[in-house]
């Protein structure tokens, strides 16, 4: 296998998640090395197998066995490499604006929503409509990061027409899925159209099959879960 992706736990790793469904959704063959998220202990496994093949010592790591183990870091960094080394997969829209528009939307989730993304972590298993409703009462910016994203997202479909972000699946699709799962885990009233288009991407098989790896994973982190002290039943 040319490709092995090292990824964290799919029910907390929301940076792994995006590479990882990019490549599934995109015929993309690779070898999953999943290492569960244990990285504040500084002798553990993930801290091991990271620190030896990553500068980060971070998820996801993509490493191309066809050019000398080669590794490559970032979310980010990891699917532009391989919109390059797989022109035939239209992994960006071939559009000249309607690329522009997706690698600008790409680099503001990249770099921004910091609030979002502090307030509603990522976690696929759990359902915490309650904290949900919380957030948004009391935490102002949190609301302003979700206007931007449906007035992005909006703008996007209307110019586009669908089905997804920039019509086909592309990296901006890979990039929002997180947000997707995000807004359901804490049961976020979305507009019509935003609706319509988290329904899709939840339709997705990639997205489908990495949802149900999450859910069946049963490996509660402590230390990844600011809202709930066990395991929900």
């Amino acid at each position: 296998m040319r490709y092995s992706l090292y990824i964290g736990n799919k029910n907390y790793s929301s940076w792994s998640m995006r590479p990882w469904i990019l490549m599934k959704q995109a015929g993309i063959e690779f070898t999953e090395v999943k290492l569960r998220m244990d990285y504040r202990n500084p002798d553990s496994a993930f801290k091991r197998s990271m620190s030896a093949v990553s500068p980060t010592g971070k998820v996801p790591l993509l490493i191309d066995h066809e050019q000398g183990d080669l590794a490559v870091w970032d979310s980010l960094a990891i699917c532009e490499y391989l919109a390059e080394q797989h022109p035939d997969k239209q992994l960006w829209p071939s559009d000249l604006v309607l690329r522009a528009k997706a690698r600008s939307a790409c680099a503001e989730m990249h770099s921004g929503f910091m609030a979002l993304r502090s307030a509603l972590t990522f976690n696929i298993e759990a359902s915490l409509a309650k904290q949900g409703k919380l957030i948004l009462r009391d935490q102002s910016n949190v609301v302003t990061d979700i206007e931007r994203i449906f007035c992005l997202w909006s703008g996007l479909l209307s110019q586009s027409n669908g089905p997804l972000l920039c019509g086909e699946f592309s990296i901006i699709d890979a990039f929002y899925a997180p947000i997707c799962a995000r807004f359901r885990t804490y049961q976020i009233a979305l507009p019509e159209l935003v609706e319509q288009y988290v329904s899709r991407i939840e339709a997705l098989p990639s997205v489908m099959a990495w949802q149900n790896d999450a859910k069946n994973e049963h490996d509660f982190l402590a230390v990844l879960e600011p809202y709930r002290l066990q395991a929900d039943n």
